[in-house]
C-alpha cells in the first residue's frame, strides 16, 4: 500500500512540477518600436535583468523600425503586446479600435526636433521647415504625430513638408549627417551621438525634461508604455499583471542604480562602440523614466488635446480617454513591491 501511495505521490509531484514549468513558460511576444532607442530601454532592460522570467513569462522582443510597425504587428496578430507610445491608443480610439495601455515607463516622450548640420544656415525655426524634408522613425509613428503637432502649432501646413521614414538609430544619424533630410524628429541616443560630432547642432524643440514638456505641451505628456487590445487584456489578465510587475520592478531598479550600472546591463550591440556617448545619452534620458508606471490622467488628457488640435477626425470623435489606459495592474504591482505612487 505504501508503495502505491509512494508512486501516486511521485506521479502527482511530477505533474505539479511539469504544470508549474509550463506556467513559467507562458510565451509573450512584445513588438518594440525601435529597440535601440533609449525611450524603450525599460522593456529591454526588464529582459536583461530577468524580470520577465521571474514573473513567469518567456518574452520575445521583436524589434521593428517604428511604433506604427509595432502596432501593425499586434493588430495583425503576429505579436501580443506593443512597447510603444501611448498616443497610438488615443489615435486608434477615433477609428473605434479599442487599445489600452497598462503600464507607462516614460513620463515624457523625449522627442527632439533637430536640424541637419548641413542645413543650419537655412533652418533657424520650425517655420523654416515649410517645403523641407523632415525625417521621422516611420510615417504614422509617434514621431510623425509630434512633427505634425509642431507644424500646426507654428502655423505651417503639414502637407507642405515631405515626411521621410529614417528609423531611430544609426540610419537616422546617417541621414542627418549626409544631408539626405533637412531636419528630423529624433530620440536618444541618436541625438547625443549627433551632438558628439556636431557641437553646433541646432535643436528646435526638446521634450526630454519636465521644463521642456511644460513649454511644448503645457504639462506632462506620457510617452512609452506597454499596450494592446482591450480584448487581449480581458483574456490574459494574469499575463498582463506579470508584464506590469516586470516593468514596475525594472523602473524601481533604474531609479536605485547609477547610469553606469544600467549601461552595464544593456546588450553590447545597443550600447555600441562609443560607451561615453551612450552614457551621456542615458544620463539625458533617465529623468524621462517613470518611477511608478502609473498613467497621469492629466497627461492622458494632454495627449487627447494635442491630437484634437492637429486632427479634425479625433476632435469630432468624442473619445473617452479614460478607456485608453488602466492603472489597475500598476496599483496591484505597487502594492506587491511596496512602491509609492509619486
Amino acid at each position: 500500500m505504501r508503495t502505491i501511495f509512494g508512486r501516486l505521490f511521485a506521479m502527482l509531484l511530477a505533474l505539479f512540477l511539469s504544470s508549474g514549468l509550463a506556467a513559467a513558460q507562458t510565451k509573450i511576444t512584445i513588438a518594440v518600436g525601435g529597440g535601440a532607442c533609449l525611450c524603450y530601454l525599460p522593456t529591454v532592460l526588464a529582459k536583461q535583468l530577468g524580470e520577465y522570467d521571474k514573473a513567469g513569462l518567456a518574452v520575445e522582443l521583436v524589434d521593428l523600425k517604428g511604433g506604427s510597425d509595432a502596432l501593425k504587428a499586434v493588430l495583425g496578430g503576429s505579436a501580443d503586446v506593443v512597447s510603444g507610445y501611448f498616443d497610438h491608443c488615443v489615435n486608434l480610439a477615433a477609428k473605434k479600435q479599442e487599445l489600452q495601455s497598462f503600464v507607462v515607463y516614460d513620463r515624457y516622450p523625449g522627442f527632439v526636433l533637430v536640424v541637419s548640420p548641413k542645413h543650419n544656415d537655412e533652418i533657424k525655426s520650425v517655420k523654416d521647415l515649410a517645403g523641407k524634408k523632415v525625417g521621422v522613425s516611420a510615417p504614422g509613428s509617434s514621431t510623425d504625430f509630434f512633427l505634425k503637432y509642431l507644424l500646426k502649432k507654428n502655423g505651417i501646413d503639414a502637407t507642405s513638408v515631405a515626411v521621410i521614414g529614417v528609423g531611430l538609430g544609426a540610419t537616422a544619424v546617417a541621414a542627418m549627417q549626409q544631408g539626405q533630410i533637412d531636419a528630423a524628429i529624433m530620440l536618444d541616443p541618436a541625438v547625443t551621438v549627433l551632438q558628439g560630432s556636431h557641437a553646433d547642432l541646432r535643436i528646435l524643440s526638446d521634450t526630454r525634461t519636465q521644463k521642456d514638456n511644460q513649454s511644448v505641451f503645457g504639462g506632462d505628456y506620457p510617452g512609452g508604455a506597454l499596450y494592446t487590445t482591450t480584448a487581449w487584456i480581458a483574456s490574459h489578465e494574469k499575463e498582463v499583471q506579470a508584464l506590469t510587475n516586470a516593468i514596475v520592478n525594472t523602473l524601481k531598479w533604474i531609479h536605485t542604480h547609477s547610469p553606469e550600472e544600467i549601461m552595464a546591463k544593456m546588450p553590447p550591440e545597443m550600447v555600441g562602440k562609443d560607451k561615453a556617448l551612450y552614457l551621456a545619452a542615458l544620463k539625458n534620458t533617465i529623468p524621462m523614466y517613470s518611477e511608478t508606471g502609473l498613467m497621469d490622467p492629466k497627461g492622458a488628457d494632454a495627449v487627447l488635446a494635442v491630437f484634437s488640435e492637429s486632427s479634425p477626425e479625433i476632435a469630432k470623435a468624442n473619445i473617452d480617454v479614460t478607456k485608453t489606459y488602466t492603472n489597475k495592474y500598476v496599483d496591484q504591482a505597487n502594492k506587491t513591491t511596496g512602491m509609492n505612487a509619486k
